[in-house]
């Protein structure tokens, strides 16, 4: 399991990274091409960025997929638990797997649709306007992000069966800053 957490924490910088640096450039490039400046003008404005906004709406259409999944297994998700947490334990248990199970299902049933989908697309040459992609690949992130998101909330559905606690993502704490402290603590050995 720890594979695929870090290849889905992977997934998700390295798309985000990849596509803020591709904007960043395009506006850049947008910006320069648009001041008066001979020789640099012209040289500018014969490289084509118009591919960068449809490569980064897919990129972002895949972080979210994939996002999504990392939110249902981190507990990151917002959710509205007034009534169930006033239930008494043996109702609110009940309900929570009713909501994790349903979660389940439906992201299944997105995800097996999204594959009918692909499956199709597949059998056609539509391809992507500016990047002229083949389409399948761009909706490939509806299957494979739902069924990922159905894995992990199976994944929480036996988690909460076995401890009875759910994944809670704690606001205040960041990663790595413990051992930071510890090394920089007075008397630590460095």
């Amino acid at each position: 399991m720890k594979f695929l957490d870090h290849l889905e924490e992977w997934i998700i910088a390295t798309l985000m990274g990849a596509a803020t640096f591709i904007i960043f450039i395009a506006v850049v490039h947008r910006y320069l091409a648009g001041l008066p400046i001979p020789g640099v003008q012209d040289f500018l404005i014969q490289i084509n960025t118009s591919w960068a906004q449809e490569l980064c709406i897919y990129m972002f259409v895949w972080m979210a997929k994939f996002g999504a999944a990392y939110g249902v297994r981190t507990g990151i998700h917002v959710g509205v638990d007034v009534l169930i947490n006033r239930m008494n334990p043996a109702w609110h248990r009940r309900f929570v797997f009713f909501g994790l199970l349903s979660g389940a299902v439906f992201t299944g049933i997105v995800g097996t649709l999204g594959a009918s989908f692909v499956w199709e697309m597949g059998h056609t040459d539509q391809t992507s306007a500016d990047l002229e992609v083949p389409m399948w690949i761009v909706y490939l992130a509806v299957p494979l992000g739902s069924y990922l998101m159905c894995f992990r909330f199976l994944q929480v559905v036996l988690s909460y069966a076995r401890t009875g606690t759910l994944p809670k993502h704690d606001h205040s704490h960041v990663e790595g800053l413990e051992e930071e402290l510890a090394h920089d603590a007075p008397g630590a050995k460095a």
